[in-house]
């Protein structure tokens, strides 16, 4: 048996997820692939720009797993928003995980609090893109079994007609929930008491990560908030709806805008407006007030 920590480097241009459907849709595909190859999947999060999953299996499925997820996402991408681009080409890093010296449950611990270091929610039990909410709950797990939807409902959801267990629940929000195929009663006997668990999330290198940088140096709204404020924005500064019809010194003005009413810093608003950080960069240095 083996653990392996598969990462995908951080886009600095571009976003997986650009609202909560592409969210969702994520959420999904990671079930179906999850539960149609022989891996087990321990912990998971789907930030906006990468993502993180801690799998036993051999690192031949480990590779094979997140290429699919790359694979069928950039289809999905690009049925819905035409996008050229894949990612394919995006960078992965796939790591061995010893059971000694506590290393599976510190990678388990990185992973969960992703979200909270990005200052998007305050525990990783907040942060719905994921296995956050999958350990030591109080409440029992409430959904529907996916086997009581029609074929074409679950095609729907799913954006695929391949087959699924029948016993994986799907929650009010409309996609399957980690709970029901995540490798639960494993994590929580590697963890064994929420009280150890928690001692490892508060020490992870992300934990100690935020409480090291200053509030005003982290992104305080999410980049799905940003992408869904900025045609408003240009809409109201410019009278346009797309950033790709600005001239210079207006795409300067909507990063200041962006910047101030959301307190967003360069790295933030390079991911959700979709240009090279070195641009946006140079653009509010060049047309500062």
């Amino acid at each position: 048996m083996k653990v392996f920590f598969v990462t995908t480097e951080h886009l600095e241009d571009s976003l997986w997820f650009r609202d909560i459907e592409d969210f969702k849709a994520g959420m999904n595909l990671v079930a179906l692939l999850a539960t149609s190859m022989p891996i087990s999947v321990l912990a998971f999060i789907l930030m906006s720009n990468h993502v993180h999953f801690v799998l036993i299996c051999s690192y031949e499925e480990a590779q094979q797993f997140i290429n699919l997820i790359k694979q069928y996402h950039s289809r999905f991408l690009w049925k819905k928003y035409g996008m050229q681009e894949t990612l394919q080409g995006i960078r992965v890093d796939i790591q061995e995980i010893e059971f000694s010296d506590e290393c599976v449950e510190r990678v388990i611990a990185y992973t969960q609090m992703n979200s909270v270091a990005a200052n998007i929610c305050t525990y990783p039990t907040d942060y719905p893109w994921g296995s956050g909410s999958c350990f030591f709950r109080v409440k029992p797990v409430r959904g529907t079994p996916i086997g009581q939807l029609s074929g074409r409902e679950q095609t729907r959801l799913l954006h695929t007609r391949k087959k699924v267990p029948k016993h994986l629940l799907l929650g009010d929000d409309g996609y399957i929930l980690p709970e029901s195929y995540v490798n639960v009663r494993f994590v929580e006997g590697l963890f064994q008491t929420p009280k150890r668990m928690l001692h490892f999330l508060q020490n992870s290198s992300k934990a100690k990560k935020r409480m090291a940088r200053s509030e005003d140096g982290l992104p305080a709204f999410r980049d799905q908030v940003l992408v869904a404020a900025i045609p408003d924005l240009c809409q109201s500064l410019f009278q346009c709806r797309s950033v790709n019809v600005l001239k210079e010194p207006q795409l300067a003005e909507l990063f200041r805008q962006l910047r101030f009413r959301f307190s967003a810093d360069v790295t933030q608003l390079a991911r959700a407006a979709g240009f090279p950080y070195e641009k946006v960069t140079r653009l509010l240095e060049d047309f500062q007030a």
